[in-house]
């Protein structure tokens, strides 16, 4: 899988190292979903991405977390509250309840009209999907 991954992301000049160590990303997600509802999602899942796939960090550690939400330009005390207080748990776990719902076992999946596409993708492929989809392009 890793090395599919690294020669996609080859083709694109994405930087990707091979990671040492699977996290439990459980709060990470919670993150994201905080940093989602701020609209800063997108901001927070690239830094996230960048983090564990480039700079081989622990997205589990809280401090790490902390400062990729400050990098974005999210408040550290908030998120550091977010962490403690477990906030977006019930967000979270309502994701994951409605991903076993439409049988999502596996990332990246793209669920649209009930058609689903797995996995890596090309750009073609990603874009023949929409258009069979009819998914319009917006500006």
């Amino acid at each position: 899988m890793m090395a599919h991954l690294k020669n996609v992301a080859g083709q694109v000049n994405l930087l990707l190292n091979d990671p040492k160590r699977a996290y439990n990303t459980r709060i990470a997600q919670e993150v994201g979903k905080w940093a989602g509802a701020h609209g800063k999602g997108d901001e927070f899942h690239n830094a996230a991405f960048r983090a564990y796939f480039v700079d081989s960090k622990n997205i589990s550690d809280p401090l790490i977390l902390i400062n990729l939400t400050e990098s974005i330009g999210l408040s550290k005390d908030d998120a550091r509250k977010v962490i403690d207080n477990r906030t977006f748990k019930d967000a979270v776990d309502k994701d994951w309840s409605r991903s076993r719902e439409v049988f999502i076992s596996s990332v990246p999946t793209f669920l649209i009209n009930e058609q689903r596409l797995v996995g890596t993708q090309s750009y073609e492929t990603l874009k023949q999907f929409m258009v069979n989809n009819k998914v319009k392009k917006t500006v």
